[in-house]
This record gives C-alpha cells, sequence and structure tokens, in this order.
C-alpha cells in the first residue's frame, strides 16, 4: 500500500515557487468605468493600483532581481495594499532563488505576522531564522516551531479510508519528530543544551532517527558522558533513514570511533558493539499483542499491564469493585480533549475504594505510548488494553465504559462531547454506585 504523503512535508511543497503573485491583466471594464473622452484619457494617465502592480510584474520579465525591486517600490508606494500577503509570498520566493535568505527571512516574517496559522511559511522562516538569525531571530523561531508542534498535536485530520491506522499514526509521529528536531536545533545555537536535549529525546521516541541520534550523542560528548555519546553514535550510524548522506555518515562514524577510543583506549569491541546496536534498531517493533487474555471470558479474568513499568495488574483483585475505563489511543485529538474531564472526575472519587478508574490504550504500536504519557501526565493508572477492548467490541475512540460488580457493562459512550460528558459519567457513576443497583447485582 502506497504511504500517505507525510503532513509536514506537504506544507513545505505547498509554497509554489512561480506564479505566486497571480494578478490578471484587467480585460473587462467596470460597469462604473470611464467609457470615453477626457475621463477615458485620464484612467490611462493615472492608473489603478492593481494595474501599477500588474505593471510592474510585467515589466520584471522573468528577470526575479527585476521583479523585488519592482515589487518593493510598489510597497513603498501602497504599504497597505490588500494584495501584500502574496506579493510578500513572491519576495520570499524570489529572494530564496536569488539566495538573499535575510531578505526571504523578513518578508516570510510579515506573513506570519499577517496569517499565523501559515504553518508552511512559518516552517520556511524557522529554517530561514536558523540559517541567518541572530539570538533574537533563533529565539522566534523557537516560538514558531512550538506554535507548530501545537498544530500538529491539535490536528484531527479524519483518517482517509485508504489509510491503515498504522501508516496513520506513523505519519502523525514523523511530523512531531521533524519539528522537535527543527526545535532542538535551534536550542542547541541559543546553548540551551537541556532543552535541546529533551526535544531529540522526544523526537527519537517519536520516531528514530539518525539526526536526533547524533545530535544526543553531541550532547553527551559535551557532556563528557562517553558511553552515552557512544550508544546515542551507534544508533546515528546504524540508522541510516535517508537524512544523511555518506559524508554525514562517515562523519559520524569518525565521531563514534574517537568517542570509543577515549572509552576504551583503542578501536577494539567497537565491531562488535555495533553490530549490535544495528540489530537493535532493525528488530520489530514492539506491538499490542491480541494474543493477550485470549481465554479470557470477562473482565475480572484479564491480567493488564501498566504502561509505567509493564507490571502487571490482575483484575481479579478488583472483583467487587466498579472498573470505569477510558479506552483511547495516542492518535486519537478527542481522547486528548476527554483526558483532563476524565482525570477530575477520579480525583473527585479518589476516596471511594470501590471504584476502580484506569485509563486503557489501544494503540498497534505501543512504543507509542510512553512518551505519549510522559508529555500528558494523567492522573489515573495508565495501563495497556490487552485484549479487553477485543471483549467489549471497542471500535472508536474515545469509549468510556462503566463495568458493574458482577462484570457487566452498565455505561457505554463513544466519542467526546465537551459540554455534557461529566455529567453524564458523574450520573452513571453514582447509579452504578446507588444500593438498588448493587441489589440488582
Amino acid at each position: 500500500m502506497r504511504r500517505r504523503a507525510r503532513f509536514l512535508t506537504v506544507l513545505l511543497a505547498s509554497l509554489s515557487l512561480a506564479g505566486s503573485v497571480c494578478i490578471a491583466h484587467p480585460t473587462q471594464q467596470s460597469s462604473n468605468a470611464p467609457k470615453s473622452g477626457a475621463k477615458q484619457d485620464d484612467a490611462q494617465t493615472h492608473p489603478t493600483p492593481d494595474e501599477q502592480l500588474q505593471q510592474a510584474i510585467d515589466s520584471a520579465g522573468n528577470d526575479r532581481a527585476a521583479l523585488v525591486r519592482n515589487l518593493e517600490a510598489f510597497l513603498q508606494k501602497y504599504p497597505e495594499a490588500p494584495q501584500r500577503s502574496r506579493i510578500y509570498r513572491a519576495l520570499v520566493e524570489s529572494n530564496i532563488q536569488l539566495r538573499d535568505n535575510v531578505r526571504a527571512m523578513n518578508y516570510a516574517e510579515r506573513i506570519i505576522a499577517l496569517n499565523p496559522d501559515d504553518i508552511s511559511m512559518t516552517l520556511i522562516a524557522i529554517q530561514l531564522l536558523e540559517q541567518n538569525g541572530d539570538e533574537a531571530g533563533l529565539k522566534r523561531a523557537v516560538s514558531y516551531s512550538t506554535r507548530v508542534l501545537d498544530f500538529v498535536n491539535r490536528s484531527n485530520d479524519e483518517k482517509s479510508p485508504k489509510v491503515s491506522q498504522e501508516e496513520f499514526v506513523s505519519s502523525k509521529n514523523h511530523d512531531r519528530m521533524t519539528v522537535l528536531v527543527f526545535r532542538g536545533r535551534l536550542y542547541l545555537k541559543l546553548h540551551e543544551n537541556a532543552k535541546a536535549e529533551k526535544d531529540f529525546e522526544d523526537a527519537y521516541a517519536f520516531e528514530p532517527s539518525a539526526v536526533a541520534a547524533e545530535k544526543m550523542g553531541e550532547i553527551a560528548e559535551l557532556n563528557k558522558d562517553l558511553p552515552r555519546a557512544i550508544q546515542q553514535y551507534a544508533r546515528a550510524f546504524s540508522q541510516f533513514d535517508g537524512a544523511k548522506s555518506s559524508a554525514d555518515r562517515r562523519e559520524t562514524r569518525q565521531r563514534l570511533g574517537n568517542v570509543w577510543r577515549l572509552a576504551h583506549g583503542s578501536d577494539d569491541g567497537l565491531g562488535t558493539y555495533l553490530l549490535k546496536a544495528y540489530d537493535e534498531l532493525n528488530a520489530s517493533p514492539a506491538k499490542s499483542s491480541g494474543a493477550r487474555n485470549s481465554g479470557a471470558k470477562e473482565p475480572f479474568e484479564f491480567t493488564l499491564r501498566r504502561v509505567s513499568d509493564s507490571s502487571p495488574l490482575p483484575l481479579s483483585s478488583e472483583k467487587g469493585k466498579i472498573l470505569v475505563v477510558n479506552f483511547w489511543a495516542t492518535w486519537c485529538g478527542p481522547c486528548r480533549a476527554l483526558e483532563p474531564q476524565f482525570d477530575r472526575i477520579a480525583l473527585s472519587f479518589q476516596q471511594n475504594h470501590d471504584l476502580v478508574f484506569l485509563a486503557a490504550d489501544c494503540d498497534e504500536d505501543e512504543t507509542l505510548v510512553a512518551p505519549y504519557v510522559k508529555e500528558t501526565k494523567p492522573q489515573m493508572t495508565v495501563v495497556f488494553a490487552d485484549g479487553l477492548d477485543r471483549l467489549f467490541a471497542i471500535n472508536a475512540f474515545p469509549t468510556v465504559v462503566i463495568i458493574d460488580r458482577s462484570g457487566k457493562i452498565v455505561y457505554r459512550a463513544e466519542g467526546y462531547d465537551e459540554e455534557g460528558f461529566q455529567k453524564s459519567l458523574v450520573s452513571a457513576i453514582h447509579q452504578a454506585l446507588s444500593p438498588a443497583s448493587a441489589a440488582l447485582q
């Protein structure tokens, strides 16, 4: 199956390098235009701003430098022109082609000021600021990177039926990795190494990449942490992901050899270490196993695993209690929105020992879950669903269920209604706790 085009790649490509300013020659006169005589001559003597802009474009022909001069002259005359966003875009593109990146950077930031949601131009501004910005510019680029990362995290685009769930999640995590690497490099240039290392670690957790690993190796080497530097350089060398040329890999090999010799006194053992690193990187990622609890027929026969440390959580130890379970996935935007309310409800019932609140992750790839949990920091116990989702036929996220003391579902809500969720769930919990409900069980 063909892989879906990755989101940030599409955004970067969306900025066309030709014909951004498409203002057609006015070939039709408006109903109020002069029709004859002196008025028509006057219109020809005093062209409209639109006509002047078109003349500026036409007179430049294929000369990019002339186009820049003409457009800048037009902006000096009409600084608040309604077409200025498109003019700025043409100036960004032309100046990039003319290798005047400082000028391109200036106009890119003007576009962002007019339209903060222009993600494609924001990405270009980040790259230009990284190459040419001073300290203040680098800090602005960090802010822009954070804005893009927030946009990616909030994005709840519907998955195409032509794309598998695994591909959808992979694409989303690739976007996160890309932006975190951008921001990590900026932090490094600002000498904020701790923040840079955190971004590279998170980037690598979302999607292992040679670039993130090498940057972590550089930071470890600066910190005199040779074992970690060796580990990260070995990962970078073994993880050929298309982002590193053969020259880059030679440099990585040289760095790895240097820190290995500093740590061990010679190259002895390095080859064996590299082969082991390669085998670890190319092993199949851990997947959630549908075979777990395959023989279980009712909820209290299940043994789940805590995400925090993979320790077992046998639900048999909770038998006789009421389970409130939120089934979710890392790629699910509504799950992220629901989580704080679910947390607050769980905390409000924390003194009631007849209730057990669980957040049950249903991701196909379990390696995605720990970085997500580390980022969102939920309060209640987070577990892998381990087949519990199969038992209850969970096929949409989020889905919240209440399981009574006998193991039967007494409440089920699919999706997230921001206004009604808390009231509905709290009411259902009180109903499940009521003496009348207990008597029926």
